[in-house]
């Protein structure tokens, strides 16, 4: 096939890039170049999806298939639509789990409601840097890939990706902590569900969906793990002479430990929003969606972890002297 990636040089465009490299297909890559190098063995073109004329160097050109990452520009989206859809065989578009609109039930599934479109300022060329917007931002973008390609139109919504090149720190926070020892605060949470996928599980995948023309709409997701057994099971896999440490919801609150993501935060903790981590894992692994254990997703984020460096300054998690402080009142 002749592909073309919408990206490629980093995290999870870069990992189909890649797979689609391995796999033996002609692939480009549209990307600034700015982010890292394309895959060996794929090329890039240089684009600049600010750059109203930005698709210019593929005008007339002819795709198998089109991979667009887009993250919160429905201009970009829109754009590329224009330039590419009409000499594209089948086009995938990477949404995101953040498109429904109540993240509270467990179990949803594609059917679930989500939040209203946002359509309103379509000339934007830079990601909206509104969080509030995102969900927003992807439901637009959806329906305008359904709109423009019908069953030629592949959307699957990933909640948290995991792995290789991980930047978030949302699941590569535990492994690492944990591989550092001693006493670690984690929540205490018995009926917290935890869901994620590794970014090269779901990179095979989006091959796999170009390759066999497969269509519709998916949370791109795997099986729903108490999140008690998923934090002891990395534990085991990534601690060395570690202790974890519970500590009950109200008291990580009343001593202002944020949720999910940011300074001083815990990731994949997300107290009333167990929605977000429940999604119906069986349509997508129906359709061929498979995933490596959660050891193996363990060592592969631990592994990233020590390439970042464990020290470095986090997106996400607690700082020694944070959770220090937070072990002195336990």
């Amino acid at each position: 096939m002749r592909v073309l990636v919408l990206g490629g040089t980093k995290f999870l465009s870069k990992a189909v890039a890649t797979e689609l490299v391995r796999r033996g297909h002609d692939v480009l890559c549209a990307a600034r170049g700015a982010s890292g190098d394309v895959p060996a063995g794929a090329r890039l073109i240089r684009v600049d999806r600010n750059d109203p004329e930005g698709f210019a160097p593929l005008a007339g050109e002819r795709f198998d298939s089109v991979i667009d990452v887009a993250t919160m520009s429905l201009t970009w989206v829109n754009e590329a639509l224009q330039a590419l859809a009409a000499n594209a065989g089948h086009w995938t578009f990477v949404s995101s789990i953040s498109v429904y609109a109540d993240h509270g039930p467990v179990g949803q599934d594609t059917s679930s409601p989500t939040v209203e479109p946002l359509v309103e300022a379509t000339e934007a060329r830079t990601p909206a840097d509104d969080p509030a917007a995102y969900g927003r931002i992807k439901v637009a973008s959806e329906n305008r890939v359904r709109e423009e390609l019908g069953d030629r139109a592949f959307i699957p919504r990933p909640g948290l990706i995991t792995g290789h090149e991980d930047w978030s720190d949302r699941f590569g926070y535990w492994p690492a902590r944990f591989y550092q020892g001693g006493r670690a605060v984690v929540p205490d949470v018995p009926d917290q569900p935890a869901q994620y996928v590794d970014v090269l599980d779901l990179a095979t995948w989006l091959v796999d969906a170009a390759e066999q023309r497969l269509g519709g709409t998916f949370d791109a997701i795997g099986p729903i793990t108490p999140f008690p057994e998923l934090i002891a099971e990395v534990a085991q896999v990534a601690g060395q002479d570690i202790e974890l440490v519970g500590v009950a919801e109200d008291k990580l609150l009343a001593a202002e430990v944020k949720p999910w993501a940011g300074p001083r935060s815990l990731p994949m903790w997300v107290p009333g929003f167990h929605g977000m981590l429940s999604h119906d894992p069986k349509p997508a692994a129906d359709a061929g969606l498979r995933h490596r254990s959660l050891g193996d997703a363990t060592r592969a984020a631990l592994e990233n972890e020590l390439r970042l460096g464990l020290e470095r300054e986090r997106r996400a998690g607690l700082t020694h002297e944070e959770e220090a402080d937070l072990l002195r009142l336990t």
